[in-house]
């Protein structure tokens, strides 16, 4: 894949696994009550995980891109959409509210979380339609995989290690306002640029 496509698929991935969401909230909660450490075996699974859904998610689209140029084009647009709706979300959402924190997470914790995480489909979709139409080999699609899975693993590593005080940040209204609004603007351009290219 050309360094300039994999610069394209970082920026894009950045807010998506970087702003608040499932996974991270969760990852955040583990961290501010039992320490990275304690976490290890919840991100294992969910990172594990992960790489295996995207794999097998963007071999199947491959094919249909392949075959179906027009598909491919729709589900741009609608994956577009969905991360422009997920900016205009973020840009009015207010201070988290935590909830009790878990019971100590395992691997298949970590692994049933993605597996039911709405947030993650839908980036893995936008994601293989905006960047693997062009070209549906199974090394791109491992490419892909790779990096969206270190991508998350980096994210949610950092929410972990900094929960507290990022969960901290977050009940601040004022702070929470401006965290937001900055993710939701980088969202927004990242979705005008999936629809407009």
């Amino acid at each position: 894949m050309p360094a300039e496509t994999t610069a394209a698929l970082i920026l894009f991935l950045l807010p998506l696994a970087w702003s608040p969401g499932p996974g991270n909230l969760f990852f955040a909660t583990l961290g501010a009550r039992d320490g990275i450490a304690a976490s290890c075996r919840a991100s294992l699974g969910y990172h594990a995980a992960t790489w295996i859904v995207t794999l097998v998610l963007g071999l199947g689209f491959g094919q249909l891109a392949g075959t179906a140029e027009r598909a491919a084009q729709v589900m741009a647009l609608a994956g577009g959409a969905y991360v422009l709706w997920m900016a205009w979300r973020l840009w009015g959402a207010g201070a988290l509210v935590p909830n009790h924190a878990p019971p100590r997470a395992s691997a298949r914790d970590g692994a049933v979380l993605l597996l039911l995480n709405p947030k993650a489909y839908a980036i893995i979709a936008a994601m293989f339609a905006q960047f693997l139409a062009e070209d549906s080999d199974t090394g791109r699609v491992l490419w892909i995989a790779t990096l969206f899975t270190l991508n998350n693993l980096a994210a949610f590593t950092v929410w972990t290690w900094a929960g507290a005080g990022l969960l901290r940040l977050w009940q601040d209204r004022l702070s929470a306002e401006r965290l937001n609004r900055g993710a939701s603007l980088l969202l927004a351009g990242v979705a005008l640029w999936m629809m407009l290219r």
